[in-house]
């Protein structure tokens, strides 16, 4: 499980498994030379990976990492058969979506907490995610507080920090910030509060905000590392 006292960085790799065979082993080395570097670190088998990938995906990243391992399914039904799937593969955590059926939402922590996953309601789209933990049986693990990759092009569309504090005030969960974060946005997070901090990587031409691909992708782990310290 996580610690709330840890801040972590998670590495999402969105494009497929070529690419984890690729950069995953050179994380890997790259953090292991820092202090608590890995255990810090989550990676993330993003929504188009698996999409792509299956649960064959995330069994090839647990063959190369030795950590947590989020499977971003953004469940919205099926709970039980999604989040047994992502533990069979190898993940340690999941992703449901904020927007779904209060049913499906118990479901997924409950089943998270049974196989000793680590439950992550992504809030995408939701407009106030306290009313949404207010109506489950049990909170989950982590809050992902989440501009998604469509809107980070628009102005005036950030993380929504504000509800960090309305959050913490009724439940003791760790909050993730995911979407657009570069180094100045993940000091930013930290700053407002949250736990972890989620980073893309994006290959060159791309709109989006992340790790660039074509950087070395070690130095850049190790540089969130020391930044969200």
């Amino acid at each position: 499980m996580l610690d709330t006292k840890t801040r972590y960085l998670q590495i999402a790799f969105n494009y497929d498994v070529g690419m984890v065979r690729q950069l995953l082993p050179t994380i890997v080395h790259s953090v292991r030379r820092v202090k608590g570097g890995t255990r810090r670190i989550l990676i993330e088998a993003g929504t188009p990976y698996i999409k792509r990938e299956g649960a064959a995906g995330i069994r090839t990243i647990r063959s190369l990492w030795p950590g947590q391992i989020v499977a971003d399914l953004k469940t919205v039904d099926g709970a039980l058969g999604e989040v047994d799937m992502a533990r069979s593969a190898g993940a340690t955590a999941a992703t449901v979506l904020g927007s779904s059926p209060p049913e499906a939402l118990n479901l997924f922590v409950a089943r998270c907490a049974a196989l000793r996953m680590v439950s992550m309601i992504d809030m995408l789209g939701v407009d106030d995610p306290l009313r949404v933990l207010m109506k489950l049986s049990t909170p989950p693990d982590v809050v992902v507080l989440h501009r998604g990759r469509d809107e980070e092009g628009t102005r005036g569309k950030v993380i929504q920090y504000r509800h960090v504090n309305r959050v913490r005030s009724k439940f003791d969960v760790l909050i993730s910030a995911a979407g657009g974060v570069d180094l100045k946005e993940a000091r930013s997070a930290i700053f407002n509060g949250a736990n972890i901090v989620v980073a893309n990587l994006v290959r060159p031409g791309d709109p989006w905000t992340g790790i660039r691909t074509d950087t070395d992708v070690g130095e850049m782990a190790r540089q969130f590392l020391a930044t969200i310290e």
